[in-house]
């Protein structure tokens, strides 16, 4: 789908881009291409798209031996998805407020997402997704830092420990703006995210790790005073940290170790 098709179809059916969906739609047909080729997709995967959008990577997702399902906030584009004759499961849901999905199916998942939602969205998908095997984002250059932080940055915090405990991110390629509709003002980079161990990131381990960086000037033992002082220092002991620590200190694997100690004990 090229910027040309794009324009037409957009006018066709009077599809405005709606910035309270932070709708920037796909235009270039060799980043599509790119994204699909990273994503690991394999004949007979179950695949999650959130934010089809117009349908730039569902179209050529939904010619291929897989059974696809894409969930999209804004009923005037399902509506037109619903034209189009795609062999793909159309729900029209706000991805966040989605509940009975089967998500536990999933070998794969792939968005282009809106900046403002970047981190809930990301967080769903890892928590609700126990058996997906990859997953594949677009996401804009400043939640890019924060997803690539590492310890004892301004930028590190739960989104990239989350990520970190889930698997191995790597960044794919980067796309400019000129390759949207309306284009963005910032540059944007293809992530991929692939489970890289048998941990299943619950929405539990998600609050704890947001707990620990809630007042990022003050102590982890100040932070996760409602667990108990007395069960909180004896975990900072056991692994080895100070009771002065703070969470941009830890390493990523010490969240889920701190988490098994006092939650799990």
């Amino acid at each position: 789908m090229n910027r040309e098709e794009v324009l037409q179809i957009l006018k066709e059916n009077r599809l405005l881009p709606e910035s309270r969906f932070g709708q920037n739609f796909l235009c270039d047909e060799d980043i599509i291409s790119d994204i699909i080729s990273c994503s690991g997709i394999k004949e007979g995967d179950k695949v999650l798209e959130i934010g089809p959008g117009i349908g730039a990577l569902t179209r050529p997702l939904s010619v291929m031996d897989i059974s696809l399902t894409v969930v999209e906030i804004d009923k005037r584009i399902v509506s037109y998805l619903e034209t189009l004759g795609l062999d793909a499961e159309i729900i029209s849901s706000d991805y966040l407020k989605l509940l009975d999905y089967r998500p536990e199916s999933y070998d794969i998942a792939i968005s282009n997402i809106p900046y403002y939602v970047t981190t809930p969205i990301i967080k769903k998908l890892i928590e609700d997704l126990s058996s997906c095997r990859k997953m594949t984002f677009m996401v804009e250059e400043d939640a890019l830092q924060r997803i690539m932080a590492e310890p004892k940055t301004k930028q590190y915090g739960p989104l990239a420990v989350i990520m970190n405990t889930f698997g191995r991110i790597k960044k794919e390629f980067t796309v400019p703006g000129s390759c949207f509709y309306p284009a963005p003002n910032t540059l944007s980079s293809v992530i991929t995210l692939e489970k890289a161990n048998d941990v299943n990131v619950s929405s539990a381990f998600s609050d704890f790790v947001s707990l620990c960086f809630s007042q990022r000037r003050k102590k982890l033992l100040n932070n996760l005073s409602s667990h108990g002082k007395e069960a909180v220092l004896f975990a900072l002991e056991k692994n080895g940290l100070s009771p002065d620590c703070r969470a941009e200190e830890l390493s990523f694997d010490l969240f889920l170790k701190l988490y098994n100690d006092i939650i799990n004990s």
